[in-house]
């Protein structure tokens, strides 16, 4: 004679007749407070279902597939139907933790655009949701339509909560990272400020900020407007033109405190992205001086 297997090892459609007077999902089969026995452990299994599982005392190594979490008070672990795991307890340090298993009988329910493919949700000592877990659990327990409907809700409320959560995480790391990339691209854009009189290169600011040519780039341009290369021409531009205004300096002389130690690979640069030659430039400038000079002589 073969022992009735419990609820939460069956698989969704095994359950339903003994879910009689469960009229929607989400259908719990197992919702309780379990104190292990010292040295308890589970060995490498694979449920059909949904299951969730709080850490309220005592520290447990949680491996699911290959990697293994270290949990301890407050961290819930979520795993899916058909992922391998096993839990170790450490000698001597009581583990009590909370389980919760579900399924969505025949409805397709769409968990991973839920909850991604977390198994980490975090921890949540002292906070509203572990509270929600243990109303759960004790809604489950007692008899009646109105406790079967408190605990599914309380359930619905926590996925909803661990969605809100995991997006709030995927947010902040992702402002963290945009700042963090800003940073490299302030330090790339001063690197061009300090270095362009030299002969500047995509692969000097890629061991600068450890970030690949096309990312760089790429980042650089959202950040600036422009590619790490087109904001070094715009720099020698306006440096030839300071150079210009303020001193002597001839044609020759400009392009090589700006970078070029070719004159006629400037002069095209220049003209390119200014409309005219420097030279043009440069006697412009000498004409509106002596236009300004005669606008204050004494008729």
């Amino acid at each position: 004679m073969h022992e009735e297997r419990p609820l939460f090892f069956k698989g969704p459609s095994e359950t339903i007749d003994d879910l009689a007077d469960v009229y929607f999902p989400p259908y719990i089969t197992l919702a309780h407070v379990f104190h292990a026995p010292d040295g308890w452990g589970i060995r490498p299994r694979v449920l059909k279902q949904f299951q969730l599982q709080y850490n309220l005392g005592g520290r447990a190594d949680y491996r699911i597939g290959d990697r293994v979490y270290e949990t301890k008070r407050g961290d819930l672990i979520f795993h899916r139907p058909g992922e391998s795991h096993e839990i170790t307890t450490l000698p001597g340090a009581q583990y009590v933790c909370i389980s919760v298993v579900f399924h969505f009988g025949s409805v397709a329910f769409p968990i991973d655009s839920l909850l991604a493919a977390s198994h980490d949700m975090g921890n949540f000592t002292g906070r509203e949701l572990e509270e929600k877990l243990t109303g759960l659990v004790i809604a489950y327990q007692q008899p009646g339509l109105a406790s079967q409907f408190k605990a599914q809700a309380l359930l619905m409320d926590v996925l909803s909560e661990l969605n809100r959560m995991l997006h709030e995480r995927v947010r902040d790391e992702s402002t963290a990272a945009q700042r963090h990339n800003f940073a490299k691209m302030v330090l790339v854009k001063n690197h061009i400020l300090q270095h362009y009189r030299e002969n500047v290169a995509i692969r000097q600011m890629e061991e600068l900020t450890g970030l690949s040519r096309d990312y760089l780039i790429a980042q650089f341009r959202t950040t600036f407007g422009m590619t790490p290369i087109q904001y070094l021409i715009h720099v020698r531009v306006e440096k030839a033109k300071e150079l210009a205004l303020h001193t002597g300096l001839s044609i020759g002389e400009i392009a090589a405190r700006v970078g070029y130690s070719d004159v006629h690979t400037f002069g095209k640069m220049f003209k390119k992205k200014t409309g005219y030659s420097l030279s043009r430039f440069c006697s412009s400038l000498f004409t509106q001086s002596a236009y300004k000079e005669d606008d204050h002589k004494l008729p």
